[in-house]
This record gives C-alpha cells, structure tokens and sequence, in this order.
C-alpha cells in the first residue's frame, strides 16, 4: 500500500514547521502553532473565537458564541471609553469589532505576533476600523505613554515573559491608564505519570514555554512588581468552567480542569506627577 504523498493528505509548510517546533522551539513557537491549525482549529469553542469563554449556562455547544463574546465584553469594560486602546495578541480579529461595541475607541490598534492572523482576520479589523500591527507583545512597538488601555484576552500564557509584557504595558500606558487581561493560569502540578504526560505533550503542541506556567497569584504578584507600590490592580478568578472545547483537551480522568484555572485583570498605571 503506497502512502500519499503529503501534500495530498492536507498538510502544508506551515503544519511541518509546526511539528518541528515540537522537538525544538525557534523563537515564535506560538506563531507557528496558530499558523499549522489554521482559522477553523477544532478546539475552537465556535467559529473565528479562540478564547476559551465566560460561560453562565451548562457549557453547551450553543453558548459558545454568547460566551466568548462575554469574555471579551467583561474585559473591555474595565477600559476607558473612546480612547486609544491597544488589543495585544487579537487572535483572528473576532474580538475586535466587540472591543469596539463596548468602549467606542478613538482608535484601536491590534498587535499580533502572527502576520497570517492579521490576514485572515482583516475583515474583521476593518469592520472595526482597527490597525493591524505585526508584533511581539514584549517588544510592543508602540510608543511610550501613548495608549489610554491595554486588553489582552487569553493570550498573555503564550507570550515570551509575562513579566516582560507588564513591563511594555507600563511603558505604552497614558499616566493613569488601564491594562485588563484575561488569562489561564496553573493551579498545581502533574499528579502522576498519565497526567506529567498529558501536561508535556500540551505545552510542546501549543508552542508554550515552561514559564508559562504561573499560578493567579504569581501572576498577580507579577503585576504588582511592576507597579512599585503605585496605582492599583484588582484580580479576581473568573472560575475554571469549561465549555464543550475544554473536554478535547483534558487529561485522563479530566484532571486538566483541577490544574488551570481561568482569572482576570485590571490594573491601573501610577498617575503623573505633579511637575
């Protein structure tokens, strides 16, 4: 029996360097990986979303939608309205068109680290008259003081350093202005092997780095830091209640829902000193 060659099986470049990354990281693992499962990935919660949701219903298939739109419209409300908003790691543009629902940008810039999402979501960017920037969320390449809130929704795990991205969140911030994330955290380690297992084989496949792994507090600590006893920050746990894409990817026994947990953000930088 010949096997067809892999062209034919539906695999492309972007799904080789994908599994390449597997087996050794280059310097953008998660561009790689959003780029090999494409803008219909089957963890999707719903079509054009990858946020994995706020749910309020029992998590069915037909709340995806409601959901993850939920998620973003709750993180975009701790932003101040009709300012400049920055959106960091804006996924397939889905959100954006949202953000501006909620908070009637003067102008939305939305950062990404992968061109090709920029591209497939351009129609969504232009709906909400938003500038697609290409760009690594710790090395944000906007200037100093010039956004009035930062939102990133589920996507500061895949960054570079956490630490890093606050540090470029303080810097871009108007005195006074307002980061609000979203993110996933890391409650507690492996309990033995099957779930070690299950834990290593996700962070390989989804381009993660080790350091992604922080629990709320350490990220709130994280944040903290960076504001040197200055300005303000609120956290709060948003529940680990997973919708119907959770379950693809759980460990035996559904021991993934024990490990992560779901919390959110917002801090507020240090107002300007008086000169």
């Amino acid at each position: 029996m010949v096997t067809p060659p892999l062209r034919q099986a539906g695999w492309t470049s972007r799904h080789l360097r994908h599994v390449a990354g597997i087996f050794r990281q280059d310097q953008n693992p998660a561009a790689r990986v959003y780029e090999s499962i494409g803008s219909n990935c089957f963890l999707a919660p719903a079509p054009g979303w990858l946020n994995l949701g706020l749910w309020e219903g029992s998590g069915s298939e037909e709340e995806a939608d409601t959901a993850c739109c939920r998620l973003v419209q709750t993180v975009a409300a701790a932003l101040p309205e009709a300012g400049v908003v920055l959106d960091v790691g804006n996924g397939l543009g889905t959100q954006d068109p949202v953000i501006v629902k909620v908070l009637r940008p003067r102008k939305l810039i939305a950062v990404n680290i992968t061109e090709w999402q920029l591209s497939i979501g351009r129609d969504r960017l232009r709906e909400a008259a938003a500038l697609g920037v290409a760009g690594d969320a710790t090395r944000l390449p906007i200037a100093d003081q010039t956004i009035d809130g930062v939102i990133s929704v589920e996507a500061a795990f895949h960054f570079r350093s956490r630490r890093a991205f606050f540090d470029k969140c303080f810097r871009v911030l108007k005195p006074g202005g307002v980061l609000s994330i979203s993110d996933i955290s890391t409650e507690r380690l492996p309990l033995g092997p099957l779930e070690l297992l299950a834990a290593i084989t996700q962070i390989r496949v989804f381009g993660l780095r080790p350091s992604a792994a922080m629990t709320a507090d350490q990220i709130a600590e994280a944040v903290r830091g960076r504001l040197h006893g200055c300005g303000r920050h609120r956290v709060r746990r948003s529940g680990n209640r997973p919708g119907p894409s959770a379950d693809r990817v759980q460990a035996p026994g559904n021991a993934g829902r024990a490990r992560g947990a779901r919390w959110a953000a917002n801090c507020r930088s240090p107002p300007a000193q008086p000169g």
